[in-house]
């Protein structure tokens, strides 16, 4: 059974992704933002990390990049709705820092995102 770590900082995305996972049978755990993830990372062992970009404390970018650092085999989801700037700047950045990370723009599909996902997990 895969493990995987949803952060998010916005709690109704956060269910939604638990629900929607869950239900292809993972195992899923979350997170409000990159800190508290690095802090779960640290402590267990995951097959995934999804995780939006905008987030307070620790954003998306940072959390990628010390995730690539720490843990250069882990495979990781980066998603935005944009902000500042346009969603696929955000997602553009994050899938510049390592191979084994996909892009998904929200809002998404339940396809798009059991696609990125399976698709990720089977590159493992």
């Amino acid at each position: 059974m895969k493990h995987i770590l949803v952060v998010d900082d916005e709690e109704q995305i956060r269910s939604l992704l638990t629900q929607m996972l869950e239900h292809e049978g993972f195992v899923v755990d979350t997170a409000d933002n990159g800190a508290e993830g690095l802090e779960l990372v640290a402590k267990n062992s995951y097959d995934l990390v999804v995780t939006d970009m905008i987030m307070p404390v620790k954003d998306g970018l940072k959390f990628i990049m010390e995730l690539v650092r720490d843990y250069p085999n882990l495979r990781i989801l980066a998603m935005s709705g944009g902000g500042a700037i346009k969603a696929e700047r955000y997602l553009t950045m994050a899938g510049y820092l390592g191979d084994d990370i996909a892009t998904l723009e929200k809002p998404f599909t339940l396809e798009s995102l059991l696609g990125r996902v399976n698709d990720l997990l089977a590159s493992e």
